[in-house]
């Protein structure tokens, strides 16, 4: 039980008589400690949370005391946050003063009278006492706390053991929030309003993307939270939510601060075993860019789970070593909550892997951090280092612009020639993605399109030398360049047009 004035106040022996009203909360504010002082002002001498005992000299020897001045005098006591005053009978005059007992009461400070036999000595000593027996308590308490918070981290989800034990130490709601945000476990699991909680997310994101070490407290409408960051400053790895109506004393701190180390130690080989997972990750994408998806599907399947359904999209993203390790912990998140739609690794840049419906998930990415991608068009694995490529080229134009993400295709419909002029981007792959669709559709289809296109365009674009050079009716020529014409989404009548095809076939030498 905390040193209080009610403790006190039930110590028989002290025979200590309250003056003022039995409902002030002061009754039971922690009391830490008791001077005794006649000085007209004492309050230089004074912290807040004490009580002082007094006998009243400095209000002087005549029977009526100065209401004045004695009302200053409380009010000095007050505004200095005393929590007590203790009056001692008999010495100087008879009885409490009643102008003393009513400025008490005016100003909320509890006035407690000392009777002669009850030396000031007696009362200072029995708070002393009871302070020290509190202390002794909560060390106690601090320490098989923090045993059974250490037994609990030995469970096989020690995390999840260490929070709830915790929360039970504390008798209050512990939650902890993952690098995305996201509550990952808490106790109880109701423990808090949507509301609260939804706050408590806010804040708990701020800090984490400030990046450094710190500890804030935050206020509902319902009661106080204290966030504490997990982990080093410029890799934070969580924060832990401490639901508490007050703060908390050194014995509860210490507490807290056992658990943060022990969970800053598991979320620290959480983080080595995903610097191994990364790894493993790297040579996954290596072997898919090789055309080797089978081997890569099985390893998934059996760490993360099956890779994206094709025909799938390609992201590469440009992220900063500042940043990296926030990313891949948020993408790892991801991953475990949408199983089949994600697979990631880093290589020369960060690399995503989607399933077309969920390219979503890119931009989230790029939204949230500011990054600067390049989108491949639909692929199958078999042609995954393909897509690869055209990722890197869509990421290369990117760069010379502000954060966002540039779509291979877009770059394929612009043309070939209007990529010349940038010594980065591959105008092969640019010119293969332009004539695409005719090389598709004639694999397909069995038809002689790209063929007939590039022996138009070698004729000047005249229908009859063009038919005349391939053996068929002028008529079937044009029908064919209409048909290119289509599939392409190009008027094949513009030259810039032309021009482009015509470059297109020059890079990629289709069509012979």
């Amino acid at each position: 039980m905390p040193a209080t004035l009610r403790t006190l106040l039930h110590r028989a022996d002290l025979r200590l008589h309250l003056r003022t009203g039995t409902e002030s909360d002061l009754l039971d504010a922690p009391l830490s400690w008791l001077h005794s002082s006649d000085l007209a002002d004492p309050t230089p001498f004074l912290a807040a949370g004490q009580g002082l005992l007094t006998t009243g000299t400095q209000f002087g020897t005549d029977a009526d005391v100065s209401a004045e001045m004695v009302d200053a005098y409380v009010a000095r006591l007050r505004d200095r946050g005393l929590v007590t005053l203790g009056f001692g009978t008999e010495v100087v005059r008879a009885g409490t003063p009643e102008a003393l007992v009513a400025a008490c009461e005016r100003h909320g400070l509890p006035l407690v009278e000392v009777p002669y036999e009850t030396s000031f000595i007696a009362v200072a000593q029995a708070n002393a006492d009871a302070v020290a027996r509190d202390a002794n308590a909560r060390n106690a308490w601090a320490l098989s706390a923090q045993r059974a918070i250490s037994l609990a981290a030995m469970r096989p989800d020690g995390l999840g053991a260490t929070i709830a034990e915790l929360s039970h130490q504390l008798d209050g709601w512990v939650g902890l929030i993952d690098v995305s945000g996201r509550l990952d476990r808490s106790h109880p699991v109701d423990g808090v309003t949507a509301d609260d909680l939804a706050l408590v997310q806010g804040q708990a994101l701020r800090l984490l993307r400030a990046g450094q070490r710190a500890s804030l407290p935050v206020a509902t409408q319902h009661t106080g939270f204290t966030l504490q960051t997990l982990g080093s400053g410029g890799h934070l790895s969580g924060v832990l939510a401490i639901a508490n109506e007050s703060a908390l004393d050194q014995a509860g701190r210490e507490v807290v601060t056992s658990v943060i180390a022990l969970a800053g130690l598991a979320l620290q080989q959480n983080t080595e075993l995903a610097r191994a997972r990364g790894l493993l990750r790297t040579g996954l994408l290596t072997m898919l860019s090789v055309g080797d998806p089978e081997v890569v599907d099985r390893t998934s399947r059996e760490v993360w789970g099956p890779l994206p359904v094709e025909p799938v999209r390609i992201a590469a993203v440009d992220v900063s070593d500042h940043d990296l390790d926030t990313v891949v912990d948020l993408l790892e998140l991801w991953v475990q909550d949408r199983p089949g739609q994600l697979f990631f690794a880093v290589d020369d840049a960060l690399f995503l892997c989607v399933t077309a419906d969920h390219v979503g998930l890119v931009e989230d990415l790029v939204a949230r951090f500011d990054l600067r991608a390049g989108l491949s068009d639909g692929a199958a694995y078999r042609s995954f280092g393909r897509a690869r490529t055209e990722a890197v080229q869509a990421l290369d134009r990117r760069r010379e612009g502000r954060p966002g993400i540039t779509e291979f295709g877009d770059l394929a419909r612009e043309g070939v020639l209007a990529h010349l002029a940038h010594v980065d981007v591959d105008a092969g792959a640019v010119a293969r993605a332009f004539l695409a669709p005719l090389v598709e559709h004639d694999a397909a289809a069995g038809t002689e399109l790209t063929r007939t296109v590039r022996a138009w365009l070698e004729e000047n674009c005249e229908y009859d030398r063009t038919a005349q050079s391939l053996g068929i009716h002028r008529h079937t020529a044009r029908a064919r360049v209409e048909h290119a014409g289509r599939l392409l989404e190009r008027d094949l009548s513009v030259f810039a047009t032309r021009a482009d095809l015509w470059a297109a076939f020059v890079v990629t030498d289709q069509g012979r």
